[in-house]
């Protein structure tokens, strides 16, 4: 292979066989649930990094399905998104996401700076209620619970809500271990089709775990659930703050 065609071919590893195709990434009937928390101000100041700000104590912690996928297939995804600031805007800043599905694990590491790791999600109705769980390895780490389609909520509300900026710090090391590229990269939900969107009551457990650790964050109230079905492309990024420069 020539040099000029290993750089023609360069999208993703490995070279000959990439774990994931080139996007864009279209997203059909993606459902969350997200329950909004109160939590400790000072752990939570403690985790987001500069010069990303904190804007009030609260962390959304969201399970998501998703059945349908441009090149990623069929997953689910669970992590905590803290509210945040950047030179006046607000939005969210994703602190871990765990799925179980490789393609977009590497991709959205890659490509994005996702901090994805691999475990075992699960979002599902069961009679009544809404139910999302995560598992590490045999160990159950959170348990979210919702009524479900308690209450109908307005397009318009939820529309503005994921059509916020959304903040992630890429950090991929150089050969020698240090700090290749460490940046902070800015993303956005596009062409949104909002299928449904509903509230109703929950509640969060999060148990502790060395490698899973989202109950550094504590539950101290639940504030918010909210429910959506939507269509959406999940947008590439850009560098909106550079550490090594």
């Amino acid at each position: 292979m020539k040099e000029h065609e290993v750089r023609d071919k360069a999208f993703a590893m490995p070279l000959t066989s990439p774990a994931y195709p080139p996007g864009p990434y279209r997203f059909i009937d993606r459902e969350y649930m997200i329950i909004t928390y109160r939590t400790d101000p000072e752990k939570l100041r403690a985790l987001v990094p500069e010069p990303l700000e904190v804007t009030e104590p609260v962390v959304k912690y969201e399970f998501i399905r998703m059945p349908n996928s441009t090149g990623f297939g069929d997953y689910t995804e669970t992590g905590q998104v803290i509210p945040v600031s950047f030179e006046g805007r607000k939005g969210g800043y994703t602190h871990c996401m765990f799925l179980n599905d490789h393609p977009p694990i590497a991709g959205g590491r890659e490509l994005w700076g996702f901090p994805k790791k691999l475990a075992s999600p699960t979002l599902r109705a069961e009679i009544d209620t809404l139910v999302g769980t995560l598992d590490y390895g045999p160990v159950r780490v959170a348990t979210g619970t919702m009524g479900y389609k308690h209450k109908t909520v307005p397009e318009e509300t939820v529309r503005a809500a994921l059509s916020a900026p959304n903040f992630l710090l890429k950090v991929i090391p150089h050969v020698d271990g240090s700090p290749r590229i460490c940046e902070i990269v800015e993303y956005y939900l596009e062409d949104l089709t909002i299928k449904g969107a509903w509230s109703g009551p929950a509640a969060l457990s999060l148990n502790p775990h060395a490698l899973a650790p989202v109950a550094e964050l504590p539950v101290l109230e639940v504030v918010s659930a909210l429910h959506v079905v939507a269509d959406l492309t999940l947008g590439l990024g850009k560098v909106v703050h550079d550490y090594l420069k």
